[in-house]
C-alpha cells in the first residue's frame, strides 16, 4: 500500500498577497512572528549622498509578497491590516517556477530591476553565465540585451541584464 494523499486541508499553496502601500516588509514581519512562510525578492539600490554610497534593498515586485500557506492559514494573513488582497495562482507549479527563476537571478551579480510590463518579443533560453538553463523573453535595448524572468499571475517581470551571445532562440 502506498502512503495515503494528504488531506487538501494539509497542503502548503502558493498565494500572492496584494499589499496595502508600502507594508511589504510589514507583512512578512507579520508572516515571521505566525511562522507563515513567504518569499519577497529584494533587489539592491545603490545612492550616494555627499560622498557616501548608501545600499537599499527594495521590494522587486512593490505591493507583492508570495506565501506558501495552509488552507487554514490564509484568513489570518488576510485580516492582518497588511494585505488588501489574497491571490491563488491557478497554476501552482509554474508559478513556483517562475518566482524560483527570479530569484535565482536575484542571487547572481547580474543587475536586476522591475521590469514595467511583459511585452511580446523573441523567447531564448540562457546558454552560459550563472543563470544557464533559465528561459525569459527578450526585449532589444542600446547595449545589453535584457532578459524578462516573467511572473505571468501577477503580469509583471524581472528584467536581467547580458550580452547577447549569452543567449539561444528556443
Amino acid at each position: 500500500m502506498g502512503n495515503p494523499e494528504p488531506d487538501a486541508d494539509e497542503l502548503q499553496l502558493w498565494y500572492v498577497a496584494h499589499t496595502r502601500p508600502r507594508c511589504e516588509k510589514k507583512l512578512t514581519e507579520y508572516c515571521g512572528r505566525q511562522g507563515f512562510k513567504f518569499t519577497l525578492p529584494l533587489y539592491k539600490s545603490v545612492k550616494k549622498y555627499r560622498g557616501k554610497t548608501e545600499v537599499f534593498h527594495k521590494p522587486l515586485f512593490p505591493g507583492y509578497v508570495f506565501l506558501q500557506l495552509l488552507k487554514r492559514q490564509r484568513q489570518p494573513v488576510f485580516q492582518s491590516d497588511y494585505v488588501a488582497n489574497l491571490l491563488e495562482p491557478p497554476n501552482q507549479q509554474e508559478f513556483e517556477q517562475q518566482l524560483e527563476d527570479i530569484l535565482a537571478a536575484l542571487e547572481t551579480e547580474l543587475e536586476v530591476r522591475l521590469a514595467p510590463t511583459i511585452t511580446a518579443g523573441v523567447k531564448v533560453r540562457i546558454k552560459s553565465g550563472p543563470l544557464q538553463g533559465i528561459e525569459g523573453w527578450v526585449e532589444s535595448r542600446k547595449g545589453m540585451t535584457e532578459v524578462q524572468l516573467r511572473l505571468d499571475f501577477i503580469g509583471q517581470a524581472a528584467a536581467v541584464k547580458m550580452s547577447a551571445d549569452m543567449l539561444e532562440l528556443i
